[in-house]
């Protein structure tokens, strides 16, 4: 089994897990409530708020990766990969942006809070869409590259960063996947947790793997373009 049919199974497996998610969350798990009794539905939103932030993190980590295999090897393909994960990152970036500001929305009032978290995933967005505006500004293909990866490696420092801050900063933001948390989950929400993060991470791998296909196959083409040419 190839890498291309393994990621369209996990493509496959990835969004039946989170379609399952979705329909466990509205009519499975339970919801939080306030102080008053009142049901808190805007916490259904973690449910998927709180996995494609997680897979943004951790796509932008390979970022950095083949930014690093890059500069040690010169060699194109680590060049390639890391473009391609900050493109992945940059989607589920976009999805993370869309679904905390409809939970601060309802759960805060407001549309935005200058708080810790949302600073500084927010300086992470404007570090990956820069990512890409430096590599269209730079038309040398060796110095894009170069640039492109000390720019993926720096850029990715934030992530971190933004992951820990609620622990290492008064935020009004939950803190997320702190120790001990998960266990004061009923089992229902703590499933539906699950499933959903790991169809999450499993759609995001295959998102990865089959725009690299997708490139790779561009790049032969241009090769054997070159040489029919020559």
């Amino acid at each position: 089994m190839n890498r291309t049919t393994i990621a369209k199974l996990m493509l496959a497996i990835g969004g039946l897990l989170t379609t399952a998610a979705f329909f466990m969350t509205f009519f499975w798990a339970g919801a939080s409530t306030f102080p008053d009794g009142r049901i808190d539905f805007s916490q259904k939103i973690f449910y998927f708020h709180v996995p494609v932030a997680e897979a943004s993190f951790l796509v932008f980590f390979f970022t950095a990766l083949y930014g690093v295999k890059f500069l040690l090897t010169k060699e194109r393909r680590f060049d390639t990969r890391a473009r391609i994960a900050t493109e992945v990152t940059l989607f589920f970036v976009l999805l993370t942006m869309a679904t905390g500001i409809l939970w601060t929305r309802v759960a805060w009032g407001v549309w935005w809070q200058w708080e810790p978290r949302l600073t500084t995933y927010f300086i992470m967005t404007l570090l990956v869409i820069a990512y890409f505006v430096l590599r269209n500004s730079v038309e040398d293909e060796e110095k894009r590259a170069v640039y492109a990866a000390a720019f993926g490696i720096l850029a990715f420092i934030d992530a971190p960063i933004s992951f820990f801050i609620t622990r290492w900063a008064e935020s009004i933001h939950p803190v997320v996947l702190a120790g001990g948390e998960s266990s004061g989950l009923e089992p229902p929400m703590l499933i539906t947790f699950i499933i959903a993060q790991v169809g999450m991470l499993m759609i995001g791998y295959a998102f990865y793997e089959m725009r690299l296909h997708e490139e790779e196959i561009k790049e032969r083409l241009e090769a054997l373009k070159v040489t029919v040419g020559g």
